[in-house]
Formats: C-alpha cells, structure tokens, sequence
C-alpha cells in the first residue's frame, strides 16, 4: 500500500516542480524584457517638454544709415575762407556753416547798385523832359486852333512828346533789369555763407580751408548733415528669403560689440530693384530704428533678423524628437470612427475623436516616456518651427518627456544642455 503512494507522490512533485520551473522562466523572462525596454529607454537621449518663446527667423546683413540727411554744397565759386565746424559737430537750422571769399560778389553788388541809381537820376530827367514835351504839344495844339501856327509844328510837337514817352519806358525797363540783376547779385553774395538747412550732426567734412570751389559745372559738396535719432537698416536679402517678407513684419538686428542687444523696427519697403554680387541676386529691405541714445552710428554693419513667426509661453520639443507621418499612417493610429459624444479608453494614439484629428494643420509623432519608464508613440499637433526646436500646440502637457532620435541629435542635444535657436540668444555675424 505504502509502495503505491511512492509514484504517485514522487509524480506530484515532478510536475510541481516543473511548473515551478516554468512560472520562474516566464517571471525571469517577462523581467528581463522589461528591464532591457527600460534600459532601451534610458540609454536614449530624451528632453523634457518645457515652455518658452520660439520665433521663426529669416537673417541676412545689412548697414545702418540716417534716416534724414542732406549734402551741403556751393552755389557759387570761389575760394573756401572758413569752415566753422567738424565732423561731429550738433547744428541747428540756420547755424553758420562755412564762408567763401565774398570779395568779388560783393564788389559786383555794388556795381549793380551803382547803375541802378544812374538809371534812377535818368529816370527823373526823362519823365522831366516827357511834362516839357507835352506842355509844349499842349500849346502848339491851342495855337493851332487860333490858326497861330502850322500843322506841320504841331505834328513835330507831337512827335517829340510820343518819343520822350518811349525813352521814358526804355529807361524804366532797363531799370527793371539792373533791380533783377542787384538781386541776383545779392543772393550770390548770401550763398558765399552756407548755414545749415536742418538739425542734425555733421558726419562728414569733403571739403577743406582755403580749397577753390567751381560751382560751374556741378554743386561742390563741403559736409554732410544727418538726424542720428533715427537710423534706417538697409538690408540685404537673398531671393531664397525675400518672397517669406511682407511689408509691417517685426524684424531686430545685432552689432558688433553690441553683447546681444536688440534693436527692434517694421519692415517699411522692400526695393524691387535687385543688385548680384558673386551670382548671388540680393533685394534691399529698409526698416526704421530709434536711435535717441545715439548708439548707432551710420556704415555700421548689422545682422539682422526678420520675425516670419512667433509664440510666446509654448510647449517647445526639440525638432529631433518629432517625427513626420503620412495621412495614411495618421489614419491608421487615429483608429475606428466614433462618434462625438462616444468616449474610449484605448491607446493614447485614439484617445482623439477622427474628426478632431482630422482638424490638425500640422501632425506630428512623438515617443513619449511613461512614468514606468516605458515609452509609447503618440499624435501631437505642431505649430512653428525653426531648424532646433518646434511648438507643441496640442497633445503633450508641459513637463512630459520625449525621446529624441538618434540619428538627428545636434550637439548641444547630445551634451544635454538645448539652447535657444540662432538669433535667440546672441546671432553670430556672417
């Protein structure tokens, strides 16, 4: 009786054992793929979701110049006496600038008032000499009439009296001319003292003390005026970038030595005239900065960036961590039509009803990292995006962390530490 219960027992623990052996691999096996899962995980690199402000950036290079400026010149010739300021120098309207040697003009001014006022006293002797002829026709008219005189007397009276009347306009005309001539004369004798014709700072000085100047031929520059307070940025742009402009876009720029300042202006024109240089066809954009600290000077060189996009406080993911579907894989992960009201507890990648889905401008995937370490795709809405980072406008929450691929990480992703994208921080010139 003993010697049958032997079997069975030992049979009993034969197969529990081996059921124990089995339920251990399975154990050992679940735990191994889970930890080499979790390992996979973390030995990737990942980024988590956090937010900031992304601006979409076209950059090019441009000069600064004053927005208002003018040439002052000679509008006569002669030899350059004084100069009464320099290059730096604050003017107001109507300060004294330069001088020319006013002694020739001068002398003519004289001489045009010389033979205005002979003219003057002929004036008086011609209109003296028109009354006597006319008294004189007058008294041959009545002598006339009392047959006292002939015809051929009245008519000479008449005669001399139409030509005393003529001279008398001749010599007016003349003095009209010598009166036009005078104050020519003076007005030549002003311009050889230049005043400034607006405020502003002299930035240049062309012309030097004691320099003949010919104003025949053209206008001679002496110095040049500009209003400092505001500075135009000309900018150069390549017509990959032109067509992303429109006129009232927000644009900045940065200078050497500036240790990232910003000043900020509206694209005011672009001109359709283009210029090549090296077969590179280039468009010049103008926008206007303040410049009241005088900070700016002009044929500075700026790098300049002009805003075609931007987003402030969003949820910003690495560009390496998204990745591009098809509208047929999009489809697919959306899952079975349901309707609006119907709720399912599916994947993340259906938790979205197809009509809200097919509503997404922009779709994206991200592998999200769950908080036991395991990782699952998921649809996201992206916004803008510049060449690092891209914004999350629907689908990932701030704080949750992505896994950025690894054939696209950039250095400063693979040293952990994600900066701000070219132009965000301090833009290296060109």
């Amino acid at each position: 009786m003993n010697n049958q219960k032997k079997p069975k027992k030992l049979i009993f623990f034969s197969v529990s054992a081996i059921i124990a052996v089995i339920i251990a691999a399975t154990a050992f096996n679940l735990w191994k793929g889970i930890s080499a899962e979790r390992n996979a995980a973390s030995a990737r690199t990942t980024y988590q979701a956090q937010r900031g402000n992304i601006e979409v950036l076209v950059s090019a290079t441009g000069t600064l110049q004053p927005l208002d400026y003018v040439d002052v010149g000679a509008q006569v010739s002669g030899q350059l006496k004084k100069i009464h300021v320099e290059v730096g120098s604050e003017v107001k309207s109507g300060d004294l600038l330069a001088e020319i040697d006013p002694t020739l003009f001068m002398a003519q001014v004289d001489a045009s008032r010389a033979q205005l006022r002979y003219q003057r006293a002929q004036l008086k002797d011609r209109e003296a000499q028109l009354v006597l002829s006319e008294t004189q026709l007058k008294r041959q008219k009545n002598l006339y009439a009392e047959d006292a005189t002939t015809l051929e007397t009245v008519q000479s009276a008449d005669a001399e009296y139409k030509s005393a009347s003529a001279q008398l306009e001749m010599l007016k005309a003349q003095i009209d001319q010598t009166e036009s001539d005078l104050r020519a004369d003076e007005a030549n004798l002003n311009y050889t003292k230049i005043y400034a014709p607006m405020d502003g700072t002299v930035v240049s000085v062309s012309a030097r003390q004691g320099q003949t100047l010919n104003a025949n031929q053209s206008a001679p520059t002496i110095l040049q005026i500009a209003d400092l307070t505001t500075m135009t940025v000309q900018t150069e742009v390549s017509e990959a970038d032109i067509i992303k402009l429109k006129t009232g876009m927000r644009a900045y720029f940065t200078t050497l030595g500036s240790q990232g300042k910003r000043w900020y202006g509206e694209l005011r024109r672009i001109e359709p005239t283009p210029t090549t240089e090296n077969n590179v066809v280039l468009y010049n954009a103008l926008f206007d900065v303040d410049n009241t600290e005088r900070s700016l000077l002009p044929q500075m060189t700026a790098q300049v960036f002009f805003i075609t996009a931007s987003a402030r406080n969003a949820v910003l993911v690495p560009v390496a961590a998204i990745k591009t579907i098809s509208q047929e894989q999009q489809k697919k992960a959306e899952g079975p039509k349901v309707n609006d009201n119907q709720t399912t507890s599916e994947t993340p990648l259906r938790k979205r009803p197809r009509q809200a889905a097919q509503q997404l401008s922009g779709t994206g995937e991200v592998i999200v990292v769950n908080s036991d370490g395991t990782t699952s795709p998921r649809l996201v809405k992206v916004g803008i995006t510049n060449r690092i980072q891209a914004q999350i406008t629907e689908g990932l929450e701030e704080g949750e962390t992505v896994v950025l691929s690894s054939d696209t990480k950039t250095a400063a992703q693979r040293s952990g530490d994600f900066g701000p994208p070219p132009g965000m921080g301090m833009p290296r010139m060109r």
